[in-house]
Formats: structure tokens, C-alpha cells, sequence
């Protein structure tokens, strides 16, 4: 069991979607605190309101995870609050719309500072403090586009390939030391992050436009609640899986992914205008 009554928790980009969902999950196990950071101060204060635990210290940091800067004070202050760290959540993530020409080398720069260089930071800094414990466990959040990469996501696909391969390699490096590493790839999951997403300098898209853009995202392919994620991940976290893929259009793309490691995304089209007929 790698939460215990010892354990302190840190998520990042918790204030919403699968991070709050995880955040009040997490409560409900027998652990010694939770610290939430997030940019979004009001959002993240909502978070913690919603954990109803009394006895559980739980602290909220205000935090960019882009800024390094920033992570190394909240190092400091989690081990200021808290004493210690167990486990870290690295879940912070941003989308990013349009081809790779529409975007701009700007908007990639600042994808991947978040999506990327967010869980280095979170990984590289709170390494020391977790080294110090009895059993420590690192969580970074991927994506099912770190699985397969569609066309229209190739910035932001790189991000979350970026994370795997990052973590994978961690991973392989930390295997036989006390701390445990995975990997989560979440399919469609009902989150803020396709509403919150920025759109590629290049794209000619009115407001309207992208509403519903979003709203065919959501209804079609966000088929997981944050709370569902969440139970899977807490799961996956208590049997020390090295791997953590969210819902059955996850696993299936990783399936077809393996199956057809360069044709993957024909079979993919093919299965989807079928399945579209049948409807």
C-alpha cells in the first residue's frame, strides 16, 4: 500500500477537472495532507473547500508551474507546511488548437512550458524531498495523444510524448530505489481543458465557431467524469502500476496504436465512419 497515514500529497493543476476530482478523492484515504497548487487562486480555494475532512491538513499554493522560480517555492513551502512530500501529481496541462502551421512558435513555447517543462520541474525539485522518504511515488499526467498523435494536435501531442518518454525513462531509472513512477493516459474526460484551450495564432475561427467545436469535443469524445478518472488513478496508485490508461477510447487507440503503429489513424477514421452510418 503506498498511501498510508504518513502520506502527503501534492497535485498540481488542481483547481479543476481531474486535478480537484483527484484532490477529494484523495482525502477520503487515510493520509496526512494534500498540497494543491494551480494559477487560478479562486478555482483553487474552491478545491479545497470541497474536501470535507477536518483533520486533514490541507494547503493551497498559488503556483505557475512554467515559472521555475515559482516550483522551487513551492518546494520550500510544502516542506514548510507539511514536512515532507510522498507523492507528486504532476497534472498540470494546457490544449493548444490548430495544424502546426497555424500555431505559432510562441504558442508551442508556451504549451510546452506548461505540459512539458511542468512536470520537469515538479520531478527534478521535489526529488530531494521525496528521496528522504520511506516510499515516495511520482504521477505524471500524459495524455491518450501521448499514445497517438492525430492531425490538428501535433504541438500538443509533442508535449504529452514529451511526458512519456520523460517518465519512462525516469522510471527505468529509479527502478529498485524507494520511489515509484507512472504514467497516466486519460482519454475524453470531461474537463475544463478543451474549454480553457488557446487557439493557434494562425487559426481563423469566430468565437461561435469554437464554442461548438468544443461542444462536439465534449459530447462525443469526453465520454470519462473527472470523478471516474480520478478512482482510476487512486487505483493505480494503491497497486503500484507503472502505467495508468483512463477509459475505453484510451485503450483502444493504444490497442490500434500497436496494432498499426503507422497506419493506426486510417483505421481509426475507418472504424469512426462506420460507427457514424450505424448511428
Amino acid at each position: 500500500m503506498s498511501l498510508t497515514n504518513e502520506s502527503v500529497v501534492v497535485i498540481t493543476g488542481a483547481a479543476s477537472g481531474i486535478g480537484r476530482a483527484l484532490a477529494i478523492r484523495l482525502a477520503r484515504e487515510p493520509i496526512a495532507g494534500i498540497a494543491l497548487s494551480d494559477v487560478n487562486q479562486t478555482q483553487l480555494a474552491e478545491t479545497a473547500r470541497l474536501i470535507d475532512k477536518p483533520k486533514l491538513r490541507v494547503t493551497t499554493h498559488v503556483v505557475d508551474v512554467a515559472d521555475e522560480e515559482q516550483m522551487r517555492l513551492f518546494v520550500e513551502a510544502v516542506v514548510e507546511r507539511h514536512e515532507r512530500a510522498t507523492h507528486v501529481v504532476n497534472n498540470a496541462g494546457v490544449a493548444l488548437g490548430g495544424t502546426f502551421q497555424q500555431v505559432s512558435l510562441d504558442d508551442v513555447r508556451w504549451l510546452m512550458s506548461i505540459n512539458f517543462w511542468g512536470v520537469v520541474y515538479g520531478t527534478k525539485l521535489f526529488l530531494p524531498v521525496l528521496e528522504k522518504q520511506k516510499l515516495a511515488h511520482i504521477v505524471n499526467v500524459s495524455s491518450v495523444f501521448g499514445l497517438v498523435a492525430p492531425p490538428g494536435q501535433a504541438a500538443y501531442a509533442a508535449s504529452k510524448y514529451a511526458v512519456r518518454g520523460f517518465t519512462e525513462a525516469l522510471r527505468h531509472e529509479l527502478e529498485n530505489t524507494n520511489i515509484l513512477v507512472s504514467i497516466v493516459h486519460p482519454g475524453g474526460v470531461k474537463t475544463n481543458i478543451a474549454n480553457n484551450s488557446k487557439i493557434g495564432a494562425g487559426v481563423n475561427l469566430t468565437e461561435a465557431e469554437r464554442l461548438e467545436k468544443i461542444e462536439k469535443f465534449n459530447k462525443r469524445l469526453a465520454a470519462t467524469t473527472p470523478e471516474r478518472a480520478a478512482e482510476i488513478i487512486v487505483r493505480g496508485i494503491k497497486s503500484r502500476k507503472s502505467r495508468i490508461v483512463i477509459g475505453s477510447d484510451a485503450r483502444l487507440l493504444s490497442f490500434f496504436a500497436r496494432l498499426f503503429p503507422r497506419r493506426y489513424y486510417s483505421a481509426i477514421n475507418f472504424i469512426s465512419r462506420g460507427k457514424l452510418k450505424n448511428d
